[in-house]
């Protein structure tokens, strides 16, 4: 009878470094406590790196910056899917995401059908913000990602040049979820984004 630790550790070494490791899911093993502590004395012994609370991973190692860390966007990724919500990035978020702002966010800011909540990961912090199914209903990756970013912006800041810049992305999107999502946009955005077709 293998020890609950030998066997997350098995199950770990199983899957590709840099895998996100959730505490909740290895609950087949046995209770929370005992999976906590195991998951506790892995850490200690450097086999896996806590990210956040309940969040680990197996580290991929680099011969020139040592241990490489998931970033805050793929932990937001990875999370989204284990809870199968839909997530959209929004405000200065959405703006650099589509090139037009250089300033990274240390709050990562998500619209979500999931569980509202705040996770902290080093000096950054994502947001999840729970919002109506309409907010999410954007078919577009590019779409989607326009539409936030000019709310961030507003409809009397944002430049000719602004404009310019999400109009030419927007006419690198799938017209079929271009078409679709006009139809969820506010007023003065549905009037940008028809500009792209």
């Amino acid at each position: 009878m293998q020890s609950i630790e030998l066997q997350i550790e098995n199950e770990i070494e199983s899957q590709a470094k840099g895998t996100l490791l959730f505490g909740d899911s290895f609950t087949n093993f046995g209770s929370s406590e005992a999976i906590r502590k195991a998951l506790q004395r892995l850490e200690e012994k450097g086999f896996i790196t806590r990210i956040a609370q309940g969040i680990y991973v197996r580290p991929i190692i680099s011969n020139y910056i040592g241990e490489v860390l998931p970033s805050a966007e793929e932990v937001a990724t990875c999370i989204a899917k284990r809870d199968r919500a839909k997530i959209v990035p929004t405000g200065v978020y959405a703006l650099n995401a589509l090139g037009l702002s250089t300033q990274v966010p240390m709050n990562l800011v998500y619209l979500t059908d999931g569980a509202p909540r705040v996770i902290k990961i080093g000096k950054r912090t994502i947001n999840f913000k729970r919002t109506t199914p309409k907010n999410l209903l954007a078919k577009g990756d590019i779409s989607s990602l326009a539409i936030q970013a000019l709310r961030e912006i507003g409809s009397d800041q944002i430049t000719d040049d602004e404009e310019s810049k999400i109009i030419e992305l927007l006419k690198k999107e799938d017209r079929s979820n271009l078409l679709h999502d006009i139809q969820l946009a506010p007023v003065w955005i549905k009037k940008i984004m028809q500009k792209a077709l």
